[in-house]
C-alpha cells in the first residue's frame, strides 16, 4: 500500500521542484500530476525531462497523470474546457488530443495510470458534454494510445449519469474492447452521490486507482479526510474487504497553506494505516 499526493494541491500555480520536495518531506512516496498547461506544460519535452529530474532528486515516483480537463486554472482570462464525452466531434477530438499529449509524459517518466473524466459534473448543466457514445469512443481511442506505453486508463467516478459507479461498471463490462481500463474511485465524488461503501462494493472488480478527499455531502470541497462527513472507517474496511492494495492518492484543495494541508494529510494517513491494520 502506498500513499500519494496530487499536484492538485498546487494547481493554481506553475509546478516547481520545491512542491515535490515539500510532498516528500511529509512522508509521501508518489504523486499524481494534474495535467493543466498553466500548471505543467506536458507538451514541452524540456519540462517533462525536468520533472523526471525532480522526481529522482526527491525520491518520488509518478503514480498517475490526471488527463486535462481545462487548459488554464485560475486567473481572470478565458479558458478552454475539455470533455471527452461532448457531442460535437471537433471538441471531443480536441479533448482526446490533449489526453494523448499528456500520455506522452510516460515515454520519459515511468507511470502506471492516466485518470480520465468522462463528461462534466451534472451540476454544470452542460448537457452536450455527457453523451455516452462519445464517451465510449474517446475511452477506446485513449486506451489504444495508452496500452503501448504500459499505462492503464482509470475512468473517474464523477457526479454525472455517465460516471456514477454502476454506469462505469456497465460501460467497462459491455462496451470496451481496447486495453484494460479500470475505475478511479473518487471518494469525495461518491459521497456526493450516495453511500461511499456501496460505491466501493459496486466498483470492486474494476477499481485500480483512488482519489481520496472529504466533503460534507453537498459541495466538492476536496478536504483532508476526517474534515467532512465521510465515514472513513466504513469506507476503508470495505476497501480492504474487496482486496484493494493500490495507492491511496490524496487530491486536496489548498486552503491557504500547503504545508498545513500536508501536515493534516500526514496525520490522516496515519489514521488510515491504523484502521487498515486493525480491520
Amino acid at each position: 500500500m502506498r500513499f500519494g499526493i496530487s499536484t492538485h494541491l498546487y494547481h493554481d500555480r506553475r509546478l516547481e521542484r520545491s512542491h515535490l520536495a515539500q510532498i516528500a518531506g511529509y512522508g509521501f512516496e508518489t504523486i499524481e500530476l494534474f495535467a493543466t498547461r498553466s500548471h505543467f506544460n506536458y507538451r514541452s519535452e524540456a519540462a517533462v525531462a525536468e520533472l523526471g529530474r525532480w522526481l529522482t532528486e526527491t525520491e518520488l515516483t509518478l503514480n498517475s497523470i490526471h488527463a486535462p480537463i481545462m487548459d488554464v486554472f485560475g486567473g481572470a482570462g478565458p479558458r478552454t474546457t475539455y470533455s471527452n464525452a461532448v457531442a460535437a466531434n471537433d471538441r471531443r477530438e480536441a479533448a482526446v488530443r490533449e489526453a494523448e499529449a499528456a500520455l506522452g509524459i510516460a515515454r520519459t517518466i515511468p507511470c502506471d495510470l492516466i485518470v480520465l473524466h468522462l463528461g462534466t459534473p451534472a451540476k454544470m448543466k452542460n448537457t452536450d458534454d455527457n453523451h455516452r457514445a462519445a464517451a465510449v469512443r474517446s475511452l477506446d481511442e485513449i486506451c489504444r494510445k495508452a496500452e503501448p506505453l504500459g499505462v492503464r486508463v482509470a475512468v473517474e467516478v464523477i457526479p454525472n449519469r455517465l460516471s456514477d459507479p454502476a454506469s462505469l461498471v456497465a460501460m467497462l463490462d459491455d462496451e470496451l474492447d481496447a486495453g484494460r481500463p479500470g475505475i478511479c474511485l473518487d471518494f469525495g465524488h461518491a459521497h456526493l452521490m450516495g453511500d461511499v461503501a456501496d460505491a466501493v462494493e459496486t466498483v470492486a472488480e474494476h477499481v485500480i486507482a483512488t482519489h481520496v478527499h472529504d466533503n460534507h455531502g453537498r459541495e466538492d470541497e476536496h478536504l483532508v479526510p476526517y474534515r467532512g462527513s465521510i465515514d472513513w472507517d466504513q469506507a476503508l474496511v470495505t476497501m480492504q474487504k474487496i482486496g484493494y492494495e493500490g495507492t491511496y492518492l490524496l487530491e486536496l484543495a489548498n486552503t491557504g497553506d500547503a504545508a498545513s494541508v500536508l501536515e493534516e494529510a500526514r496525520r490522516a494517513r496515519e489514521r488510515f494505516e491504523r484502521t487498515l491494520a486493525h480491520a
